[in-house]
């Protein structure tokens, strides 16, 4: 039997709509020609020294417990925007905030973060309730910004500000692949801080074996 088409070609869809649709990953992905590999993602890290990170990680400590982050607004104040300010600053790279993206009807909308440096791209959407469907959503904008730009692999991570997650883009291979390890916030602090790093500055990967995909069920 023909497998149902889940995008219309008369109608439009915004990033976010990926979100809301009631499918998963990968059937999305199926549409745009791309495949879903779960794995450990090797990750680049900055080896330099982050002289600042003591006193981001004791303030946020000392902040969590006097903030509610029962909504997006909350975690992207109190955890997401300190965090990468921290790490623009130390980088000295670029980072627009609700950036407009239009590549065509099925692509289109606002990137949260998209942090750039003259060799790599981050897309960081924040999301407070469902990492994986925030996942959905990374992804196509990934594929997005994947047309309009010339690197054959981009980084993004999706985000509920106190856990994060790494996915990237593999366009000659029409492949996204998502890490199966989660960064969280306060206690991993150090460890994303050096990845994003890392990403902007064009950091090597660690190489480490890929092991077999997960099914995807």
């Amino acid at each position: 039997m023909a497998k149902i088409k889940i995008l219309q070609k008369d109608q439009s869809y915004s990033f976010r709509a990926y979100f809301e649709l009631p499918y998963e990953t990968d059937d999305i992905l199926a549409e745009f020609g791309y495949s879903l590999s779960i794995s450990h993602l090797p990750l680049p890290k900055t080896p330099k020294p982050l002289d600042t990170l003591p006193e981001l990680k004791q303030r946020i400590e000392d902040i969590l417990p006097l903030v509610r982050l029962s909504n997006e607004t909350a975690r992207r104040e109190t955890l997401v925007s300190p965090i990468l300010l921290e790490v623009i600053r130390y980088c000295q790279c670029q980072m627009r905030i609700e950036y407009s993206l239009t590549v065509n009807n099925w692509l289109k909308g606002n990137l949260d973060y998209l942090l750039q440096s003259t060799n790599t791209l981050v897309v960081i959407e924040a999301k407070n309730d469902d990492l994986t469907r925030g996942f959905t959503q990374l992804a196509v904008e990934l594929i997005a910004l994947s047309l309009v730009e010339e690197q054959n692999e981009l980084y993004g991570a999706v985000t509920m500000g106190d856990i994060w997650r790494f996915g990237k883009i593999e366009r000659q291979h029409q492949r996204i692949i998502q890490d199966i390890n989660l960064f969280k916030i306060p206690e991993d602090l150090d460890n994303l801080t050096r990845v994003l790093g890392g990403i902007l500055q064009g950091v090597s990967p660690t190489q480490v074996s890929f092991p077999a995909t997960q099914p995807l069920i």
